[in-house]
């Protein structure tokens, strides 16, 4: 029984921390509130009147603790609302991160098994460079995971503004690498950047530039974040 993630998945679930996490704001923003439905075959959830396109990433079962995911689901697999999180098992196997490739994982032996559950929910939406997750209860004890799959859900852009309370936030996440997280954020928005001995430096768009210095324990010390008028 597994007791913590590996290092190879923290440092994926890492590198999505910071944009992530704005991601899933704006997601729940734009969600209306109200009930649920799902047809898993038309590949539809409602919600509050709005209609998406989704996949099913994966379900988190809450007395068992254990996580399935979508793709290794035997009433799911092979279909087309589990094709992202098939994606996410191909990425998985081809940079050996064995989380993602194992159809269920045990979470009991966790400090917090829900917050495993989320952990895993979040980094697939990384994986799939899904515009968030939403998770909804589908019964007493099951909880499912739907990634959406529709242009019209917002999709957060880099705010050169927020950058520094948004990496320090990415960075406090997860806690396990922060030039994983600084290094994702900016690979996730294309923007050009470059690694030194203590710090990270990006080329912002419009001309502006950032610098996000880390002290020796690898934390962030401080991100400036200089824009052009």
């Amino acid at each position: 029984m597994a007791s913590e993630f590996s290092d190879a998945f923290l440092r994926e679930a890492e590198r999505h921390a910071a944009w992530g996490a704005a991601q899933l704001q704006a997601l729940t923003a734009f969600l209306p509130e109200g009930p649920w439905t799902a047809d898993l075959e038309a590949c539809r959830y409602r919600q509050g009147g709005l209609e998406l396109r989704v996949g099913v990433l994966g379900t988190y079962d809450t007395s068992e603790q254990s996580w399935m995911w979508g793709w290794a689901n035997p009433g799911l697999r092979g279909t087309e609302v589990v094709s992202s999180s098939a994606a996410v098992e191909r990425y998985g196997r081809a940079h050996g991160i064995t989380e993602l490739t194992e159809g269920a994982l045990d979470l009991s032996g966790f400090p917090d098994p829900r917050r495993a559950a989320e952990t895993l929910a979040f980094t697939g939406m990384g994986v799939a460079g899904a515009p968030g997750y939403i998770g909804a209860p589908a019964g007493p004890a099951t909880q499912v995971y739907f990634l959406p799959d529709d242009p019209r859900v917002p999709r957060a852009g880099l705010d050169a503004v927020a950058l520094p309370r948004t990496l320090l936030d990415g960075a406090r996440l997860i806690g396990h690498s922060a030039r994983h997280v600084v290094g994702g954020y900016f690979d996730h928005h294309g923007v050009p950047h470059r690694t030194e001995d203590d710090r990270i430096v990006a080329e912002l768009p419009g001309g502006g530039a950032a610098e996000v210095v880390f002290d020796a324990a690898g934390r962030i010390a401080g991100v400036e974040a200089r824009i052009l008028p």
